[in-house]
Formats: C-alpha cells, sequence, structure tokens
C-alpha cells in the first residue's frame, strides 16, 4: 500500500481543517517545501497536496508553494484543489507535479471529467468527497443528492484508475479511519482506492494493507505526532 503524506494549504501555510470546517483551522507551518522535504528524508515517496484556498473559490491560489514543492522534486506528488480546467491541469503538469485530482468538476461536468481521463490517463485522479454517503463539493461545502459509492462506479466506467474516497466526518478529526466503508469500497469498486480522512493508528494502516487498498493519505496523525512516518512506510514495505 502506497503511502501518501499530505500538506494542505491555505495562503501558502500549511494547515489542517476539522472536518473541512474552514473555520476550524490549525496551521502547522509556513514553510511547505520544507515540510515536503521532511516527509523526503523520512523515506516518503509520494505526497499529496491539496489548494483549500482553490477547492472553496475554483482559483489556483497556492501555485508558488506546490511550484517549491515540486522543484525541490524526490516525490511523486499529487494535487488537487480547484483544478477545474484543461489550463490548470497543463499548469500543474508542466510545474513537475506527476497527478492532479479533479473533484468538484468531475460532479459539475462529467463529460468533460471523462474526456479528461482519455486524454492524459494515469495522470488524472478523481477526489470523491463523502459527507452523509453524498458527495460534497467545492471545498466541501456543499453537499449534493449524488451517492457517492454510485459515483465512484460509474468513475471507474470511464477509465479512471485511481479514486480517493474521503470520509469528511474523519478527516482531522484523528477518530480512526472508517474501516467498514473502504472494506466496501475495495470488494466493490473496480479500481485504485485511496483512503482518505482518521487515519490515526497503527491499526488503521495494517487494516488498510490488509484489504489491499491501493493508498492511504496522512494528516493530522503524522502532525501531531500520532503516527511516525518512518514506522508507517516500514509496515508497508515502502522503505
Amino acid at each position: 500500500m502506497k503511502i501518501f503524506p499530505a500538506i494542505d494549504l491555505i495562503g501558502g501555510k500549511v494547515v489542517r481543517l476539522i472536518q473541512g470546517d474552514y473555520n476550524q483551522q490549525q496551521t502547522y507551518s509556513d514553510d511547505p517545501a520544507a515540510v515536503a522535504g521532511g516527509f523526503l528524508k523520512a523515506g516518503a515517496k509520494n505526497l499529496h497536496v491539496v489548494d483549500l484556498d482553490g477547492a472553496k473559490s475554483g482559483q489556483v491560489t497556492n501555485l508558488p508553494a506546490i511550484r517549491s514543492i515540486a522543484q525541490a522534486g524526490g516525490l511523486y506528488i499529487e494535487v488537487g484543489g480547484g483544478i477545474r480546467d484543461e489550463e490548470r491541469i497543463c499548469r500543474y503538469l508542466e510545474l513537475g507535479v506527476n497527478r492532479v485530482i479533479l473533484g468538484t468538476v468531475a460532479i459539475d461536468d462529467f463529460d468533460f471529467t471523462s474526456a479528461m481521463i482519455k486524454k492524459y490517463g494515469d495522470k488524472i485522479a478523481v477526489g470523491v468527497d463523502a459527507k452523509d454517503g453524498k458527495v460534497a463539493v467545492r471545498g466541501w461545502v456543499d453537499k449534493t443528492e449524488v451517492d457517492a459509492h454510485n459515483f465512484c462506479e460509474r468513475l471507474c466506467g470511464a477509465g479512471v484508475n485511481t479514486v480517493i474516497y474521503t470520509d469528511i466526518s474523519r478527516d482531522g478529526a484523528m477518530r480512526g479511519a472508517n474501516l467498514p466503508l473502504y472494506r466496501e469500497l475495495s470488494a466493490k469498486i473496480p479500481c485504485n482506492i485511496m483512503a482518505s480522512g482518521g487515519v490515526t493508528a497503527m491499526s488503521d494502516i495494517e487494516s488498510l494493507r490488509d484489504m489491499g487498498l491501493y493508498g492511504a493519505i496522512l494528516g493530522k496523525a503524522l502532525y501531531e505526532g500520532a503516527l511516525k512516518l518512518e514506522e508507517v512506510l516500514a509496515v508497508c514495505n515502502q522503505k
């Protein structure tokens, strides 16, 4: 199982939100490239970056911070947040980002999303952010009536290789991953599933690994010291 330490950005700073609430924000660093360098030094091979400003506004707000991370090199980087047209996809790929994550646009314009998947292949992933079983968009602010599990199946049918599924109720809450949900997804959805939200303990890591999940995203648990990246990578045979 691949491990993706997370860097969430607001105003060029590394932050974490609780359950996607922009009013519950904790800042951890004003140097995102240094944080990424720390993950690399610990043995990470992958990095998950989200422009939270962009996710909410639809603008590419934290491009300078993401550029600094990409220019440092050494990590496979995926970036999401506010990527809603092909120009932005190209802009990130030209920076050296390896994979871009489409979110809101996948709901708003499925035909566009499908076309981008066909054109860019593995360089496109889709983030499915679920609140009460429904897909939430625009930085998790708006909940749709789209069933999240059914939407994952539709994405896989369109050729998506990787779906990043976030249980918003667990994100940043240090409550543990929703293991029954990911067990169901891994059995039902025929594409790579990445777990996001609430991964807090080594038991979460081991359970997700044993399900055969493609990957897991680690955020607050790393920043708060509940998990040590070196130990997680060793358990997942990535070090």
